[in-house]
């Protein structure tokens, strides 16, 4: 007799992968801690973590809009201006570290910086760069809507049961005065200067030092809060790191991937989805890509979202309703889902680091 023997049908790749068909592939997750449908759910993080917020407002959940748009506002002019998209306006953060930055900001251990760029009679706020698409109409208007947000994230961050942060990058821009960017300066706004930006591909110990940073101090303030993470799938558009962009990829996805692996492992209040093993595992073939090998599918982002809410229903049973259909009890009581989340099901996802693809060659 060995440990072998006792192993499950699940951790044999023939049993488990071989002999199946891709989409009867299951048991992908075992979660640790309910979710239950009333609970305020907030998302953040790189482009995928959107469609976490669309496939949770399908279902019913409550997915916690604290910054929503103006009422009067389309849904298609909402996204452009950054709303609908995460939980609050904070645009995509791609790194644990700009994570841990918006939260110190949030709850005043740091000072924001006071660097805003101009273009022409416009203003544009470094930190959210394409949060404005015609900019801002002064200095003063970038300081006051950030401060918005800022409130808005305090929000998510005490009114949340479950905050999902979905990491997407290693490589990063630090003013040299120590502070991130979420873009390389002069990408999406700006003007890039050698002198005072400085390019970081982060390695382990920073990524994994500023994650359960960021966690404990979230946690200072709402110790009830438990985390779900994720990993991007979605290949990098370009990399200043000097290699080929396929290699930057893996080595950048890996390292998010033990980083997430490590601190789940070591707090029973955090959690990790495999949405990047999913798209990306060799037994799917790379079919839940797009022709361009970087854009997920429909297809992909479905099987994914099937995959976390079947698991969710093999562990801890099905709902007994769908939130709409009942009365909210006093245990339930979260807040409630304003229209700007219900109209948050149908908008596009909004990935800014896209905008590196227009600096590439032709062709």
């Amino acid at each position: 007799m060995n440990p072998y023997k006792s192993v499950p049908e699940k951790g044999y790749w023939k049993q488990a992968i071989a002999n199946r068909s891709p989409f009867d592939v299951t048991e992908l997750w075992d979660p640790k801690f309910r979710i239950p449908r009333r609970a305020p759910i907030v998302t953040f993080g790189s482009c995928f973590a959107q469609h976490f917020a669309k496939a949770l407002l399908k279902r019913d959940m409550n997915w916690f809009d604290a910054e929503p748009a103006p009422a009067a506002i389309s849904d298609g002019l909402a996204v452009s201006f950054g709303y609908r998209t995460f939980s609050a306006r904070t645009a995509n953060i791609y790194t644990p570290s700009l994570l841990l930055q918006w939260l110190r900001w949030a709850f005043g251990d740091a000072e924001v910086p006071t660097e805003v760029w101009q273009k022409g009679d416009r203003f544009v706020d470094p930190f959210r760069p394409r949060i404005e698409p015609d900019g801002f109409d002064s200095p003063e208007t970038v300081v006051h809507l950030r401060n918005q947000t800022l409130a808005a994230l305090r929000d998510c961050v005490t009114k949340a049961k479950v905050f999902v942060f979905t990491l997407g990058l290693t490589e990063s821009w630090f003013h040299k005065d120590g502070y991130e960017y979420p873009m390389c300066p002069g990408t999406a706004g700006g003007s890039f200067d050698g002198a005072q930006h400085v390019f970081v591909n982060q390695r382990f110990a920073q990524v994994h030092g500023a994650l359960e940073q960021a966690i404990a101090l979230m946690r200072r303030h709402n110790p009830r809060l438990t985390v779900l993470l994720t990993v991007s799938p979605v290949p990098l558009v370009a990399t200043n790191s000097g290699e080929h962009v396929l290699v930057a990829t893996m080595q950048s996805k890996s390292l998010l991937r033990s980083v997430a692996w490590e601190v789940s492992a070591s707090h029973d209040f955090v959690d990790y989805f495999p949405s990047y093993e999913i798209i990306n595992a060799p037994s799917f073939k790379g079919m839940f890509f797009e022709p361009d090998q970087r854009s997920v599918n429909p297809v992909g982002v479905d099987f994914v979202m099937r995959s976390f809410f079947d698991a969710r229903e093999r562990k801890f049973g099905p709902d007994a309703l769908p939130a709409s259909r009942r009365a909210p009890t006093d245990k339930d009581k979260a807040p409630a889902i304003s229209e700007g989340a219900t109209k948050r099901r149908d908008a596009d996802v909004v990935c800014e680091e896209e905008v590196l693809a227009a600096f590439g060659p032709r062709g």
